[in-house]
């Protein structure tokens, strides 16, 4: 009787006589896993993003947004009034005067506008706040400093800008002190942002602008309300506690009855993460339930091949029941054979996903992370598709009848 080391050494050993055959054999579970665990990554690659971009501003936010509407959305995205003006800046300071669980809150005005210095321009996110952004949202200084109070409340035309924009207009410049042009208008740079990198949408968040909330609204865009309030909590805890305190100030403060709908929306950094994160699970199961057909594919073919072995060596399956071999003997060592194959192409197909997710980190905007997890998961689909797909042919080749298989050719 052999041990389990001499059957897998007779295993390599036949993977390594039929080096092609082995090859194409394979080649549907290397597809199939490196698709799986590719996906896996990409999929942990975006939770990974989701976390970060939430992080970067602080988990404890609390996000007001106009409308009834519950809408799915990460913070700092694309906010647009949409018809909708029920916030005001009065609203931000009934928050600010009556709610005990806030530190501070910030109002936001978000577009797009054309930006210009000397003959270079470019399109940025122009934020228009005020000056609890630096806390609220955690507006790092590089270089100069934020916007008052008293720019905010005198309507001043001063700019703090964001890396992206600050290298497409100035180089290797500073801009503090320079003057630039946002919708033909004249802004004085008084600083710069630290790099935040994109975020969860994979959008440039230091291909930004920010500029004094009352200087948009009087002089860019005529408009008295507010596409979003961020309010922060001390705590996560506190979350809960804070939204309750601040849907009953604004509907005090919006006239509203307690029968009656509200005209803005609440939701925490904590919802839009729980949300984000199912939504790319939910991606990452689908994608990886399609390429998981790539392993039934290769299962069927280590099925065909093995098949095609018990053909091609049914003499020698007769010899070793002669000298004394039992059926489970040779159905071990197929099914030994089986995993073996099935598990080398598992192994390559981590392989093919390690690189793939190396070649997506380098050369685009996706970010992957393949995790020990997933190695894993792989390692085991491999080990049963190869038991699960070898079972048929082991029991053939340990049903043989050893004096037939001895006369056959």
């Amino acid at each position: 009787m052999r041990t389990f080391s001499e059957n897998i050494k007779i295993a390599f050993q036949s993977l390594f006589l039929n080096k092609l055959r082995s090859v194409l054999t394979m080649l549907g579970i290397i597809i199939g896993v490196g698709a799986v665990v590719a996906v896996m990554s990409i999929g942990a690659g975006a939770q990974d993003s989701v976390i970060k971009s939430i992080q970067g501003i602080g988990s404890n936010l609390v996000i007001i947004m106009p409308g009834d509407s519950q809408r799915d959305m990460g913070p700092m995205n694309q906010f647009s009034s949409s018809g909708k003006e029920s916030l005001k800046l009065q609203d931000i300071e009934a928050i600010q005067k009556y709610a005990k669980h806030i530190e501070g809150v910030m109002p936001l005005i978000l577009s797009a506008a054309p930006v210009v210095y000397m003959n270079k321009g470019s399109n940025v996110s122009i934020y228009a706040t005020s000056e609890s952004a630096v806390s609220v949202y955690n507006f790092e200084i590089d270089t100069g400093k934020f916007f008052s109070k008293s720019d905010v409340g005198n309507s001043a035309n001063v700019a703090v800008l964001g890396k992206t924009i600050r290298e497409k207009l100035f180089g290797t410049d500073d801009p503090v002190g320079k003057s630039i042009k946002i919708m033909g208008k004249n802004f004085k740079v008084i600083g710069t942002i630290k790099s935040k990198g994109t975020n969860t949408f994979g959008q440039d968040q230091d291909n930004t602008i920010a500029i004094p909330i009352t200087t948009a609204m009087n002089k860019l865009y005529g408009q008295n309300y507010l596409n979003l309030i961020m309010a922060k909590t001390g705590t996560e805890k506190e979350m809960a506690i804070a939204s309750e305190e601040i849907t009953r100030i604004l509907k005090k403060q919006h006239g509203i009855k307690a029968d009656e709908k509200n005209d803005f929306s609440i939701q925490s950094q904590t919802e839009i993460l729980n949300t984000l994160s199912a939504v790319t699970n939910i991606f990452t199961i689908a994608i990886s339930s399609i390429a998981a057909i790539s392993l039934l594919v290769g299962g069927i073919g280590i099925m065909n091949i093995m098949l095609v072995s018990v053909t091609e060596r049914t003499r020698e399956i007769g010899i070793r029941k002669a000298i004394g071999a039992k059926n489970k003997d040779i159905l071990t060592q197929f099914l030994t054979e089986s995993v073996v194959l099935s598990l080398t192409g598992g192994l390559m197909g981590i392989v093919f996903a390690y690189i793939i997710s190396i070649l997506l980190n380098k050369y685009s905007p996706i970010s992957t992370s393949i995790s020990i997890s997933s190695i894993l998961l792989a390692i085991s689909f491999s080990t049963f598709v190869g038991l699960f797909f070898g079972i048929y042919p082991a029991m053939s080749a340990a049903k043989l009848n050893p004096i037939e298989a001895l006369r056959h050719e």
